[in-house]
């Protein structure tokens, strides 16, 4: 991503609009050259899934390149408030970082937040300095919640986690983004590049992805294509579309065309 357009989160700034994960892949060695591949400089890590028992010695935070890229804690597998705070807390501890992607999941099956649950724990870590990154369904009003408690971005889904359903509901995301004061970052439900652009297309400020680029059959690939897809949408976005029409309309405009034939001292 170009530098002249970089993103800023809070005290935050980001060259790539492009946030990646690390669950699923086939390995951490994958997952190592997948984010090379992404571009992105901020990665997102769960922090009730760290390992620290492994026999190696290592964690997935050794196969992170954290002079290339930012880390951003989550509190994904949380279900109440209090959970998703002290998992902050801890990973404020273990990181070094007042970032973190509020997740305070409502529904085990659909993977949905808790919205109430959501605004209760942003509050408390906003009060606690933190720079909350909230997970939300793609609902304009608790978004501008969120943003008015203080939350430094909001994180609308484009559909339930690791679907791959691409951008479900594309005119809330619309309405989110034309109303708010801090930068939108769809997050979930993205499966491939054209997905990503979309999203890019229709406003998004960024871009999270996990599932859609560690569950496909070459994430490396994927990766550096969901990069691209990113770029491309925003500079759609930036450059603004073209109006639908409901009827054609020349590329080569019939107005003041001259006949072949015409010309002075010819018959046409």
């Amino acid at each position: 991503m170009d530098n002249s357009d970089s993103l800023s989160i809070g005290s935050y700034t980001l060259a790539s609009r492009l946030i990646v994960g690390t669950g699923k892949y086939p390995s951490l060695e994958i997952m190592q050259a997948a984010h090379a591949a992404s571009g992105a400089d901020m990665v997102t890590v769960a922090i009730r899934r760290i390992d620290l028992n492994d026999a190696s010695g290592k964690t997935m935070i050794d196969y992170i390149d954290r002079s290339k890229m930012r880390i951003l804690p989550n509190t994904a597998g949380c279900y109440t408030a209090q959970d998703a705070v002290l998992t902050a807390q801890l990973a404020r501890e273990l990181l070094g970082t007042d970032l973190i992607k509020l997740e305070v999941i409502g529904d085990p099956q659909t993977l949905y937040p808790d919205s109430r649950e959501t605004l209760r724990a942003a509050q408390i870590l906003v009060d606690d300095g933190f720079t909350v990154l909230p997970y939300i369904g793609d609902d304009p009003v608790a978004c501008k919640h969120l943003e008015e408690i203080g939350c430094a971005a909001v994180m609308p889904l484009a559909a339930p986690i690791g679907s791959g359903l691409g951008v479900c509901n594309p005119y809330s995301i619309r309405i989110i983004k034309e109303r708010a004061r801090v930068p939108v970052i769809v997050d979930a439900g993205v499966g491939t590049a054209s997905d990503a652009a979309i999203a890019m297309e229709i406003g998004a400020d960024a871009l999270l992805m996990n599932t859609g680029i560690a569950a496909a059959q070459d994430p490396v690939m994927m990766a550096h294509a969901m990069r691209h897809a990113v770029v491309a949408g925003r500079q759609a976005y930036l450059a603004g579309r073209m109006p639908r029409r409901l009827y054609a309309n020349a590329s080569s405009p019939l107005e003041n065309l001259i006949s072949l034939g015409s010309r002075e001292g010819e018959r046409p």
